[in-house]
This record gives C-alpha cells, sequence and structure tokens, in this order.
C-alpha cells in the first residue's frame, strides 16, 4: 500500500515542509538524515525496518539504507506500526510534534483532554462525544493528522511521560505511575514490557548507569 505522508512545520523562516509518495524518505529528506538536522526533529520519526527501533533524526547511530527507512508523523504512529523507542535519543524528549497540534482544531481539542485522562476515566466515545462529533469521524482525525488512534495517541502520552519521570530518578515507581495516568504499577509494567522489551525497573538500572 502507497502512503502520502505530510510533514509541516511552521517556524520564522517559513513552512519546511516535505511531500514523499510512500514511507520511504525522499533523497532530499534522506540527506537531512545524514547530516542529522534538527530542523526535522519533533517533526518526524524514523524507523528503522531492520532493527524494529524509530528514532529521532538527531539520534547519533549510524543512519541505516534509505531502503530500510519508514517515516512517521509522530511517536505514536511508529509505536502503532510496531517500531520500539530508541533508548539513545529518547524520542519521549523530541519537541512537542507539530501534527499532534494541529491548527487548533477538534485534534488539537482531543488532545489536550487526553492528556488530562479522558480516556483514563472513558472511553473513544465519550472523548467524541465531549468534542460534540462521533466516534468514526475522530479515528479518522486522528489517522490524518496524528498517524495512529486516539487510544494508541493516549498510551505513547502515558508511556513517554513516564519515562521522563523514570530518567529523572527521584519519584518511586509507584509515583510514576499515578503521575502518568497508568492507575497501576501493574499496568505500566505491561505496557513497558510490551514497548520496550523490558520493565521500567530495568530502564531506570540503566539511566543509572
Amino acid at each position: 500500500m502507497v502512503t502520502c505522508l505530510r510533514l509541516e512545520r511552521h517556524s520564522p523562516q517559513g513552512n519546511l515542509f516535505f511531500m514523499t509518495n510512500s514511507r520511504m524518505p525522499s533523497e532530499q529528506i534522506y540527506e537531512q538524515l545524514q547530516r542529522r538536522d534538527s530542523a526535522l526533529d519533533g517533526v518526524l520519526f524514523s524507523g528503522v525496518k531492520t532493527t524494529g527501533i524509530y528514532c529521532r533524526p538527531v539520534c547519533k547511530a549510524r543512519v541505516p539504507f534509505r531502503k530500510n527507512i519508514e517515516l512517521y508523523p509522530t511517536a505514536a504512529a511508529a509505536e502503532a506500526a510496531g517500531f520500539r523507542p530508541c533508548l539513545r535519543c529518547r524520542p519521549e524528549t523530541a519537541p512537542f510534534c507539530p501534527a499532534w497540534n494541529g491548527t487548533r482544531t477538534t485534534v488539537e481539542r482531543a488532545l489536550e483532554l487526553i492528556r488530562s485522562g479522558a480516556l483514563e476515566t472513558g472511553n473513544v466515545e465519550d472523548l467524541a462525544t465531549r468534542l460534540g462529533i462521533g466516534a468514526r469521524h475522530l479515528s479518522r482525525l486522528f489517522a490524518e493528522h496524528v498517524g495512529a488512534s486516539p487510544r494508541q495517541t493516549a498510551q505513547t502520552l502515558r508511556i513517554q511521560k513516564a519515562k521522563r519521570l523514570l530518567d529523572q530518578g527521584e519519584a518511586s515507581l509507584e509515583e510514576i505511575a499515578h503521575q502518568s495516568g497508568f492507575g497501576s504499577l501493574r499496568r505500566m509494567r505491561a505496557a513497558f514490557s510490551g514497548l520496550y522489551g523490558r520493565p521500567p525497573s530495568a530502564l531506570r538500572k540503566r539511566t543509572r548507569r
């Protein structure tokens, strides 16, 4: 299936705009990835098919061959495609992706509600009702602007917040689970094991080393 990926970023210098006919980067974007161009940081994430890991464009790891790269507009989209976060460039610390912000649209309002815990206490149908639209329409908007479902987006946001708290190394695992919106340490462990292939305690030990 051929996918059209549109990437935009607004800046004082104007718009940074690219269009590719597939998830594989164009020659221009690939050259920027090789330069580790910071202008792409937060605008796209690159999944590496040979490793199953996704990175920020500024990652210090060796840039793989162009044919082995798939581009995604958000971390949630990369994770929905089966990629796990790079522990070296730490995608959870990337600048907040413009694609997630939208242009003060329904998606932006939905993201604010998700960050406030809307999908921790309710479901997608409840979220859509609060926005005055149908659940199917909301899912279509997320597919267009975020590249992932509302639930996948919520899960990514929870894990990213927990990962940042883990790296700070101050709060207990139970406190981190609560602050991140997991509700329980068991749920947070399951989420980390599913995404990183290891429990949060292992990532904390790695950070301390």
